[in-house]
């Protein structure tokens, strides 16, 4: 009997085997990488591990309908990364996508398959070419096997010079969100007959749903310059984060019918037009701002049992502090509580951030998009996997808290948090994009170099103006300015004292 028992195991266990090669297609079990890192919690350790290298700026990342890790290129292609084997497949390689600086294919998301029929469908937004303009589409894809198919558009908008955001959610009723960008387009997030600078609302077949605010149009809230994170919570809040200009990045908590300030209101209205702008339209204030800036990106949900520790927060990634940022959310979820900093400056900018069905953390590096904050490392870009482990088996990694602002006596310090994302910190900028500070006429025309560090200046054609540093005060503009003037073999004896700051202020404002 219990050799007989013993053959029967036998035989069980080749059944499931086979079975398993049937239902897996014999997905070969690739052993897991060893983490790099442990970021060390109050009662968890987390393993660090990259699972995926020499990608092409993965910009979004989500988890399938097929329980894999789905992700697009900026350059138009949709990838599947399989956990298990630790291989990708092409899905599908969109070729009317118009990809330069930040556009290109960008925000994604897919509806579980529908208990009825099966089908499931993935939407996607990307750039397309019209004329000598830029049009930012959503369109709906059917899931089929290994492919996607029958592309149908669900809305286009025409009109951008930058600014696209396109983030795409689903929420948990079913609904599809999509979130545009201002285009660079001054006064289009105010316009509501403008779906620019606003987050939309559809059905998932493309048609309005009945209780939109307006009805017939899209338009769910409005008042947004460049939202680069859309995530739904367990309760069904909808959160973003946007970049600002110089200053006040933000995270919002969405309302229907809301109105979030952008362009007349960056971050809380604290100046006197923003008040009276406030106080007329019931904008509403962000839950939290940045400045100096962070550039934040991609954003997820986390409320898994698998991180404790991180329950009930909003993980977020950063291009130009290049971090992923915890944000603890209080009970109500209507307010952050706690922020505090991972990676910091380890893996270069950061793209975009999900959670899978068992609570590990996937996050994209972003080293070979339009500005580069150095050399791209010789596998880039990476997805990188934040996992719970038994033990410590690497480098120990603590969070830290958010900086303080910089102080102004502190002239690179200055320099490194409001100009070294765009002109490095070299001062070499970026060919044909970002003037290099080492070379430019400016050095030599003091005033015109105060104006436009204070005013900003708009390129025709070039959507990534110089913007206004006029929030900072003349001590800090002075020290910014000579610290330019005099850096990288930069030889002007003269300073650029306070006094020609102001004056220079005065002559703007009366001119």
């Amino acid at each position: 009997m219990k050799k007989r028992s013993a053959g029967i195991k036998i035989i069980t266990g080749i059944v499931a085997v086979i079975t398993s090669c049937v239902l897996f297609q014999c997905r070969q079990v690739q052993p897991d990488p060893l983490p790099l890192f442990n970021i060390v919690l109050d009662s968890s350790v987390l393993g660090v591990q990259e699972v995926s290298t020499n990608n092409k700026v993965p910009w979004e990342l989500m988890w399938g309908p097929d329980n894999t890790l789905w992700y697009t290129e900026q350059e138009g292609r949709i990838y599947r990364w399989d956990p298990v084997s630790g291989k990708r497949k092409l899905l599908l390689h969109i070729t009317d996508v118009a990809g330069k600086t930040t556009a290109g294919l960008l925000g994604m998301a897919a509806s579980a398959p529908d208990p009825a029929t099966g089908r499931s469908y993935l939407f996607a937004a990307y750039t397309f070419a019209i004329k000598d303009s830029i049009g930012l589409k959503l369109v709906r894809y059917l899931v089929q096997k290994d492919t996607l198919v029958d592309p149908k558009i669900i809305a286009a908008v025409s009109g951008f010079r930058g600014h696209y955001g396109s983030r795409v959610a689903i929420s948990p009723d079913h609904k599809l969100y999509w979130a545009t960008g201002d285009g660079a387009q001054q006064g289009s997030a105010q316009n509501t007959a403008d779906l620019k600078g606003k987050i939309l609302r559809f059905n998932l077949d493309g048609s309005i749903p009945a209780d939109n605010p307006v009805p017939g149009s899209p338009v769910w809230a409005k008042g947004f310059r460049n939202i680069q994170g859309l995530t739904f919570s367990d309760s069904a809040r909808l959160y973003t984060s946007e970049h600002g200009d110089a200053i006040d990045d933000e995270v919002n908590l969405i309302r229907k019918d809301g109105n979030f300030g952008w362009s007349v209101i960056e971050g809380n209205a604290d100046l006197t037009d923003e008040k009276a702008f406030a106080d007329s339209t019931d904008a509403i204030a962000p839950l939290l701002a940045w400045t100096p800036t962070i550039a934040p990106s991609g954003m997820a949900f986390y409320n898994d049992p698998k991180i404790p520790e991180w329950r009930n927060s909003l993980l977020l990634v950063s291009l130009k502090d290049r971090n992923l940022r915890v944000l603890r959310l209080s009970k109500d979820g209507h307010s952050i509580v706690k922020e505090k900093i991972y990676l910091d400056k380890m893996y270069g900018r950061l793209r975009a951030v999900c959670v899978s069905p068992e609570g590990d953390i996937y996050l994209s590096t972003s080293n070979h998009d339009w500005n580069p904050y150095s050399k791209p490392a010789a596998d880039d870009d990476k997805i990188i996997r934040i996992t719970k482990v038994d033990r410590i088996t690497a480098k120990v990694l603590r969070g830290k808290a958010p900086e303080t602002k910089v102080s102004r006596e502190n002239a690179m310090g200055l320099y490194r948090v409001y100009c070294a994302s765009c002109h490095k910190e070299d001062g070499s900028g970026s060919p044909g994009t970002f003037p290099s500070l080492r070379t430019t006429p400016l050095l030599d025309q003091p005033q015109q170099l105060i104006d436009v560090f204070l005013f900003g200046k708009n390129t025709k054609n070039n959507p990534n103006r110089m913007p206004s540093f006029k929030f900072l005060n003349n001590e800090e503009a002075a020290a910014v300015l000579n610290f330019i003037r005099k850096g990288w073999g930069n030889n002007n004896s003269d300073s650029i004292t306070e006094a020609a700051v102001q004056e220079r202020r005065i002559m703007k404002k009366s001119g």
